[in-house]
């Protein structure tokens, strides 16, 4: 019996040591959750939230691309889907749908037209334009035609190629002729639906001049086929070639959407950094040929850089003239006014928290 006793005494000694010692032993807390290093006061979404990016994945993309590869996205809790698209009334409509959450995309009749029945899909941000005497997107002619083309008038019966009519190709063309007082009608104006094709064209001759992008510009004049002729800020100098646009799953959460801009801003400002500062620029080159459909080095040394605001913000006068001529060439449905089309907020709120660039 007093074996029996003394074995339950040393096992209840045994327990009290334990919950001595444990009590004694410093507690472990849970620290709450830790902002972003990049993004002060910022921290990532409660669960990974996959956002539903339609773009071609080109250098004007680098807001969405430079933060795939440094982590930015996933830091906000944001997973990035890249979706292609045939063509930009497709990628429109699925934003329309809340199927799509953000579009790389530029003005359209098709797009404006989406806004003025009362969906909220809205432009957000900057996503190209022109650097002053190093336009990205531009008219460019014959080289064998440049000596003969002196001024804009001098266009006047030409055969000029555009990728789509009642979109921002359209309007950037009449700018263009209109410094030489011609509209379209006054020159034989043709649609090819890719790049590589309009050099092509201009290359066996049945095209005259076409209104091309980058890196196809550089290519056309790396082979001896186009002259750059003059520079956009001489005919165009507001133009906002391309667009960050929300569709309806974005407007409507804003948790979701303010991370995504600052994400987008902080990239921006990387590619900023390294094409207009050089710093960094070979790291930043690679992961745009990692992660745009642009895999060569070397061209990122020769094309005309795209211009991408590091704030973020769209050039506005270039927006409100856009709606301008989709108003005067009958291609609205509705009236619709800038503040309806575009919303700053998202871009505010990303320059709140990471400063204005210096």
């Amino acid at each position: 019996m007093l074996k029996r006793w003394g074995g339950l005494v040393s096992v209840l000694l045994v327990f009290t040591f334990f919950i001595t010692a444990c009590s004694l032993a410093p507690t472990t807390q849970v620290s709450p959750a830790k902002g972003i290093a990049w993004a002060p006061g910022l921290t990532a979404l409660p669960q990974e939230t996959v956002v539903k990016v339609g773009m071609k994945q080109v250098i004007s993309d680098a807001g969405i691309l430079i933060g795939m590869a440094k982590g930015y996205y996933q830091d906000l809790g944001i997973k990035i889907d890249p979706i292609q698209f045939n063509s930009g009334q497709e990628m429109i409509n699925q934003l329309a749908a809340g199927q799509l959450d953000v579009g790389a995309t530029v003005t359209a009749a098709g797009l404006l037209n989406a806004m003025s029945r009362d969906i909220p899909v809205k432009i957000v941000a900057d996503k190209g334009i022109n650097v002053p005497g190093q336009g990205y997107y531009r008219l460019v002619v014959r080289k064998d035609l440049a000596n003969d083309l002196k001024d804009f008038a001098d266009l006047r019966g030409k055969k000029i190629a555009v990728v789509g009519t009642a979109s921002l190709d359209e309007i950037c063309l009449a700018r263009v002729l209109a410094k030489g007082g011609l509209t379209t009608k006054d020159i034989d104006m043709q649609v090819i639906r890719a790049f590589p094709d309009m050099l092509v064209s201009l290359g066996n001759k049945s095209i005259d001049a076409a209104m091309v992008i980058e890196p196809f510009v550089t290519q056309g004049i790396a082979k001896g086929i186009v002259d750059p002729w003059k520079d956009p800020s001489e005919y165009d100098p507001d133009a906002q070639i391309a667009l960050l646009v929300y569709g309806t799953s974005m407007t409507t959460r804003p948790d979701v959407a303010n991370r995504f801009m600052t994400a987008y801003v902080k990239s921006m400002r990387d590619y900023n950094d390294a094409f207009f500062k050089n710093k960094n620029k070979s790291e930043v080159i690679n992961m745009l040929c990692k992660y745009s459909v642009i895999k060569d080095p070397a061209l990122y040394e020769k094309m005309f850089p795209t211009g991408l605001n590091p704030d973020g913000y769209l050039r506005m006068n270039g927006i409100a003239a856009d709606l301008a001529w989709y108003k005067e060439n009958n291609l609205l449905k509705s009236e619709i006014k800038l503040e309806d089309a575009v919303d700053n907020k998202y871009v505010d709120f990303a320059v709140k928290t990471l400063g204005k660039y210096q």
